[in-house]
């Protein structure tokens, strides 16, 4: 088994990761200064929504000014620990659900670094997939807002240009693909050049690889009757390089940044990108009058078995030693509204964590809220892992699979070792 040095870890896609969990990208702004009881710090990744959510929660709050940041998830990451520890961080923050990385709910309220919020009014009212993300120990500590999806976001102006669809299998994927570079045209824009980018296409073939047969595959994992190294893991793996050789993604992955594989996907460049829904606003911002639409990514030949990661996305975190502990609890109140909460989702192209907000679902999004109502999902798969170093091993071992200095059989090798750990 090699050793490697570990970056802190990324979003999650997956996540979610994000993981996978995601940002906006990684330009950031301020909105105000100061302290005291009429001034909010907030910090953030949610670029592109957060800032109009902000506006909206001021204007509901005559006086109030919050002063804010938003960063990609790689800079946020690696600066949220430090500035709790170092008494430093703000009133209100972005948190990730579950424990998949180090940014998220188990892994920042273990430590005390964040407020109970179980006795707010939105609190009771989660679904309880999003609430088992979204407590510790039974206390609820992250405000989640929306549900987010990973799946192929086609551009459609550029696809109908290339006289193409939508495959619905991995037979008619590769085709696709293959035609799509025949006209000059690669299919997706992959970015893995921000290392949190390498998992997305990993997840949305390991949700049907690995979980279409198996909905107890992550249980299995947590009680030692499966490990990834001898799991469909190592399909979803060979998929994601077959994907690569067949020349399903632009020249030069590693080299191309997340906010470069946008301007790629939306300009139709490429004809699409593999992403979380989130990136359908980013999309709208670079190209207002195109339209994306978000399709499962097929794993099999059987569309019927096709599955897609979807599951919580990050939401909001409360200081526990905040400096304006009245305005923090009232800004995440006000993001669990049904005004805060619909404005969140509208602007990222989401779907809301409560039900009964009134948000009319975007057409982009239909077939992700038909699957989630059918119960055809499986959770962004770091969120379900018991330690933050399997998602950072995973990250950095995706990049160096693809600069040719690793393999897959190392990677899964290192995530079992990592995941054995435990937390």
């Amino acid at each position: 088994m090699k050793t490697r040095t570990l970056p802190v870890l990324v979003a999650a896609v997956t996540s979610v990761a994000v993981l996978a969990a995601c940002s906006g990208g990684t330009k950031a702004d301020s909105g105000g200064s100061g302290g005291g009881s009429t001034t909010l710090t907030l910090a953030s990744v949610d670029q592109g929504s957060v800032e109009d959510v902000v506006k909206a929660f001021e204007k509901a709050n005559p006086g109030v000014r919050v002063g804010y940041t938003t960063s990609g998830a790689d800079q946020y990451q690696q600066q949220i620990r430090t500035q709790l520890s170092s008494g430093t961080a703000p009133d209100v923050m972005s948190v990730w659900p579950g424990n998949g990385n180090p940014g998220a709910t188990h892994v920042l309220a273990e430590p005390g670094y964040l407020r109970d919020l179980s006795d707010q009014p939105w609190a009771g009212r989660m679904p309880d997939a999003i609430k088992s993300v979204a407590q510790y120990e039974g206390k609820t500590y992250n405000a989640i807002f929306g549900q987010n999806g990973i799946g192929a976001v086609y551009n459609q102006q550029a696809m109908a240009r290339a006289g193409l669809t939508p495959p619905d299998t991995w037979t008619k994927l590769l085709a696709f693909c293959r035609a799509a570079e025949a006209k000059g045209t690669p299919a997706f824009a992959l970015g893995n050049q921000d290392n949190w980018v390498t998992q997305l296409v990993l997840y949305a073939l390991v949700a049907t690889t690995v979980h279409g047969d198996d909905r107890d595959f992550d249980r299995k994992m947590q009680a030692g009757q499966a490990t990834f190294a001898e799991s469909p893991w190592t399909d979803a793996l060979d998929k994601y390089l077959t994907m690569e050789k067949t020349g399903c993604f632009q020249k030069n992955p590693l080299g191309t940044n997340y906010e470069a594989s946008q301007a790629l996907a939306a300009s139709g460049k490429t004809l699409g990108i593999v992403q979380g829904n989130w990136v359908i606003a980013l999309l709208k911002q670079k190209n207002p009058k195109g339209t994306f639409t978000l399709k499962a990514l097929p794993a099999t030949d059987d569309p019927a078995a096709t599955l897609i990661p979807a599951a919580a996305g990050a939401g909001y975190g409360v200081n526990a030693k905040a400096k304006s502990e009245e305005l923090a609890l009232k800004f995440v109140d006000f993001v669990m509204s049904p005004e805060g909460m619909n404005l969140f989702v509208t602007k990222q192209g989401g779907l809301p964590s409560l039900p009964d907000t009134g948000y009319a679902v975007d057409p982009s999004l239909a077939e992700l809220s038909t699957f989630i109502g059918a119960d055809r999902t499986v959770p962004f798969m770091d969120q379900l892992w018991p330690n933050a170093k399997v998602q950072q091993t995973m990250l950095s071992g995706l990049q160096e699979i693809f600069s040719g200095q690793s393999t897959p059989g190392e990677l899964l090798a290192d995530m079992d070792a990592d995941y054995k750990a435990g937390s």
